[in-house]
């Protein structure tokens, strides 16, 4: 799990344009916001490596998540869709909701 948030955090930073369309535009500050959501993933990813702090950095990815979940439902608004089809953007949200489990779950 660690892994995978150090990966896709760093790719906020060495992809960040990829993220810009993503973000809706109700929110200000997008290329900041990237960058502070790159920085949480990797720093909540190396922190699941650690026994000391593994639960807080499973809650911070519980927490990070779900306050991603805007960025998925506001997709759903279809001039938002950024053209991807309405089952792809709900298996997306399924998929999220997952992993929120999955890091409640290792929970110690």
């Amino acid at each position: 799990m660690g892994i995978i948030y150090i990966y896709l955090g760093i790719m906020h930073f060495t992809n960040t344009n990829f993220y810009l369309p993503y973000m809706p535009k109700f929110l200000p500050w997008h290329f900041e916001l990237i960058i502070a959501s790159g920085v949480a993933e990797i720093l909540l990813g190396l922190g699941v490596f650690f026994k000391k702090f593994r639960k807080i950095s499973l809650i911070g990815i519980m927490m990070m998540l779900t306050v991603f979940l805007i960025v998925h439902f506001n997709m759903l608004i279809p001039e938002n869709s950024l053209g991807n089809p309405t089952y792809l953007l709900l298996i997306r949200i399924v998929i999220q909701f997952g992993l929120i489990y999955w890091a409640w779950r290792n929970i110690d």
